[in-house]
């Protein structure tokens, strides 16, 4: 039998087996309806700052030596039964830890501000260690408020225009977020504020329960004790 530290390495025959035997049925994002991205571009309203985790030779680095130096953050859109619901969250290129985030049924100013302000609140950044705030170009990360609201302690990053690997980091997130928690799920008659409590208990367990196996097989938490960061 496998564990955490050893996880088991199955025949596809095997597994399929297990499944008719259980009921289980895959779920996969490629074979289900495709729903259009949210897009918050509304042209160049400013200068865009440097795209920090761009390399020379064209390729990302969205790693971080320690945790509250490097963040990228953008917004996803969820299609409910007659509205939509939005979310933005911070997450730490250390080890995809997610600091803070917000759900809306506004994608505004209020709800990505909001959430900036969160995240500066939590890491607490300064001029002697910043925190740098990777986003896509969207009208509000444009915006004066968004400026204002990163203040002298957090360097702002920018995506290229319509490039959207530059932010991977949060899109990797959101394709995960939407296969594991909401893609196949029946979600007619769930108001909002369900919807939102139900969100934020996957981002926890995401957090705190969802082996990484890029973190050799351990939560975000584990792997960011065991290098004795507080969580």
């Amino acid at each position: 039998p496998g564990d955490a530290e050893s996880p088991v390495v199955a025949p596809e025959k095997v597994v399929r087996r297990i499944m008719r035997e259980e009921g289980l049925v895959a779920r996969k994002a490629a074979q289900m309806r495709r729903r259009a991205r949210y897009r918050s571009y509304r042209g160049e309203l400013a200068e865009r700052p440097a795209n920090v985790p761009l390399r020379a030779d064209g390729t990302h680095d969205f790693r971080a030596p320690a945790p509250g130096l490097l963040v990228v953050t953008d917004v996803t859109e969820f299609r409910l039964d007659g509205y939509r619901a939005y979310l933005s969250p911070a997450i730490d290129c250390f080890d995809g830890w997610p600091i803070c985030w917000r759900v809306s049924v506004h994608a505004d100013s209020d709800l990505m501000v909001g959430m900036l302000r969160d995240l500066v609140g939590i890491v607490g950044p300064t001029e002697d260690r910043p925190l740098t705030v990777h986003t896509d170009g969207g009208a509000v990360y444009m915006g004066r408020e968004w400026r204002e609201a990163c203040g002298p302690g957090v360097v702002r990053s920018m995506s290229r225009r319509a490039r959207s690997p530059d932010n991977a980091r949060a899109e990797g997130f959101f394709g995960t977020l939407k296969c594991d928690f909401f893609e196949g799920r029946d979600w007619t008659g769930v108001p909002f504020d369900e919807f939102s409590r139900l969100l934020g208990e996957y981002i926890e367990w995401y957090r705190d329960g969802k082996l990484k196996k890029d973190l050799g097989w351990k939560t975000i938490r584990e792997y960011r004790e065991e290098r004795g960061h507080a969580a």
